[in-house]
């Protein structure tokens, strides 16, 4: 099944409201991800069953490490205005504090998260491979991690950092089996060797 694509709002003052008040009050089909691309309102399925254990592991991983300053979440919306985008990573990263502190009780500025984690599914090849790096790279996400179960030639893992308006650094990338550092305030060795690769 292919992301739906519902309704399309310029960026902007009253059309970024009108937009998130659509996106908060619409009754949306329960299990699907409903996120904001690009001034779109897009709702994917339910990803399979080796997406969610890909990131059960990456969490479980993530828990290890984290003092309790930090939060690692599946559904949390993160807000990019400038760019009509709230998007919600397969795992975020936020500081503990923030989700008492926020706003709005049903998304944080995309620019608290400490790291993304976006697991590619058929739907989501373009949007996690160009769309929501340069998003979370604007917004000065400082991690962003990309598990490409579609990658040609093989699944991969990519680390990029470094942001600078809508562009990351490679910090680096190979393939599933192999173990990845990701720097602080995570400092640990992620090892993607349970990673499925079919």
């Amino acid at each position: 099944m292919s992301a739906l694509a519902v309704e399309h709002v310029p960026a902007g003052g009253d059309d970024w409201d009108r937009l998130v008040h659509l996106w908060t009050e619409m009754d949306w089909p329960e299990g699907c991800k409903v996120e904001i691309i690009e001034g779109i309102i897009t709702v994917t399925p339910a990803p399979a069953n080796r997406h969610n254990y890909i990131a059960a592991v990456t969490q479980r991983a993530l828990f290890a490490v984290l003092s309790e300053e930090w939060q690692v979440h599946q559904t949390l919306a993160l807000a990019i205005p400038s760019r009509s985008a709230m998007y919600i990573p397969d795992l975020v990263v936020v500081p503990t504090a923030l989700l008492l502190e926020s706003g709005d009780e049903h998304f944080i500025p995309a620019a608290a998260a400490e790291l993304a984690v976006e697991i590619t599914s058929k739907s989501s090849i373009r949007h996690d491979r160009m769309v929501k790096p340069a998003g979370y790279a604007h917004a000065g996400v400082p991690l962003y991690l990309l598990v490409d179960c579609f990658a040609p030639g093989g699944p991969t893992i990519t680390l990029y950092g470094e942001p600078k308006e809508d562009v990351y650094r490679v910090l680096q990338s190979g393939k599933f089996g192999e173990t990845f550092h990701l720097p602080a305030p995570f400092d640990f060795d992620l090892d993607t060797s349970a990673f499925p690769t079919a």
